[in-house]
């Protein structure tokens, strides 16, 4: 290895470190050593495994942290992988010389506004684990195409702009797993544009990415420009504060018929809380929604827009007991939808809707959409709201307002220029208004329950 103070590095936080820094990475073995110490730099220190062959950055334990102090990337590390993951693609150069540069154990702090953590470019099979970078603007950031990517064990916190960057890149599988992504002020997890397929996103703390004027979330997917495909969201926590602003995830496509910028996404089994909005998509196409538990969505906890063949299914969507409760509206509204599915949720208390429309279950213009086997209880509004939709349906649900006195106006309404929907086998409690409030020019009112 390559020991940085060998190359002349002093590693005291006040001495430029970047010409030796670079002298041990260019005339070293190919692992650059970080010993104790604190390494300031003003330029980035590049890792050119084209040039050098196998090149790796490690860490003594993070007992060494490095302070960039100019704009860029603290690393640079560059390959020239041109394929995809298809072992007859790869090229000899990719093996011979540039797979699986590894980074660990370390900090990055930045120290200038425009100071990165770490870029990579054109990588096969990197390795990101163990590291602390902070105060960057981008954590770490991927450009141009990378292959197979795996960041684990790691922090990042309090970057100016996003933790996890992809940036406009050619990436398929990646693996982001057991990582603490906090306090950046865009995103925690940023896409833009770029073809982007097969990503998963797996047992992370990813929390309190607010503060920007940009559209900003935990996870956010900007694909109007390029593809979003294949994203797994699974078993993370997922939280802000409720006067953050956007969506704690947020998946943005491109317009189109049919929408298929933002597409096979699955969002299941996380803990998802307290922003603006909980989950916001707008033009995607086959995501799932399974087995999340949500709360304290100050505007709303679902927004669909614009999707078509998605699912919402078994989550619990219930107002947090606590001091922020009077703050929550929750609710899940769906807007221009297709060939959609509401089912077997659990929701308590929601807000959403007001006096003359909306409730906590909104379909606004949409057609071929399910309602069914729904808990919901002691909904501000109304409980299920059709406004302008065609052959949707609301079968077997509970809707009841369990308060003394009542509040719920209506458990289902169904207004506007709505046709040949069904309301059938509901079990529902009276409102103040209506249990049910559906003409014979608006639909089928079969078989419901009403209790008093």
């Amino acid at each position: 290895m390559s020991n940085a103070k060998h190359f002349g590095a002093v590693g005291d936080g006040r001495a430029d470190d970047t010409a030796a820094l670079q002298h041990a990475v260019d005339d070293g073995d190919g692992v650059l050593e970080l010993t104790k110490g604190r390494y300031r730099i003003s330029a980035p220190v590049v890792l050119d495994t084209t040039k050098r062959g196998y090149l790796g950055i490690r860490g003594e334990q993070g007992t060494a942290g490095v302070v960039m102090a100019g704009p860029g990337p603290a690393f640079l590390i560059v390959g020239n992988h041109q394929g995809t993951a298809q072992p007859d693609t790869v090229q000899p150069h990719t093996w011979d010389d540039e797979r699986l540069p590894v980074v660990s154990g370390f900090e990055i702090v930045g120290d200038h506004p425009e100071a990165d953590g770490i870029r990579l470019v054109r990588t096969m099979k990197a390795v990101i684990r163990s590291v602390l970078i902070r105060e960057c603007r981008y954590g770490i950031h991927l450009a141009e195409r990378n292959r197979n990517f795996i960041l684990a064990d790691s922090h990042l916190y309090h970057c100016t702009d996003t933790g996890l960057f992809l940036d406009a890149v050619n990436l398929h599988q990646a693996n982001v797993i057991s990582n603490h992504i906090s306090y950046n002020r865009r995103a925690g997890i940023r896409q833009r544009g770029g073809d982007v397929h097969n990503i998963q996103i797996t047992g992370n703390d990813i929390e309190y990415n607010y503060g920007s004027e940009a559209l900003s979330g935990e996870i956010v997917l900007e694909a109007a420009d390029g593809i979003a495909s294949e994203y797994t969201i699974v078993s993370n926590t997922i939280q802000a504060r409720p006067e953050s602003r956007d969506a704690n995830i947020v998946v943005a496509g491109r317009p189109g018929e049919p929408p298929d910028a933002g597409r096979v996404i699955t969002i299941t089994g996380n803990v998802i809380g307290h922003r603006d909005r909980l989950i916001d998509l707008r033009h995607a196409q086959r995501v799932t929604i399974s087995g999340n538990t949500m709360y304290g969505g100050t505007t709303l906890g679902i927004r669909l827009e614009h999707c078509i063949h998605t699912v919402i299914s078994g989550n619990t969507l219930v107002s947090r007991p606590s001091a922020y409760r009077d703050l929550s509206r929750d609710g899940i509204l769906l807007e221009d939808c297709t060939g959609c599915a509401v089912t077997g949720n659990v929701m308590n208390d929601s807000r959403a809707g007001d006096a003359t429309s909306g409730g906590c279950v909104t379909l606004r213009n949409c057609n071929e959409t399910a309602v069914s086997s729904c808990q919901i209880l002691d909904p501000k509004f109304r409980g299920v709201h059709l406004e302008d939709t065609t052959r949707c349906t609301v079968t077997g649900n509970t809707i009841a307002d369990r308060r003394h006195p009542r509040e719920m106006l209506t458990a289902v309404a169904v207004t506007g220029r709505s046709q040949d929907n069904v309301i059938q086998a509901n079990a529902v409690t009276r409102g103040t208004q209506d249990a049910i409030a559906c003409d014979a020019t608006r639909g089928v009112v079969l078989n419901n329950t009403i209790w008093d």
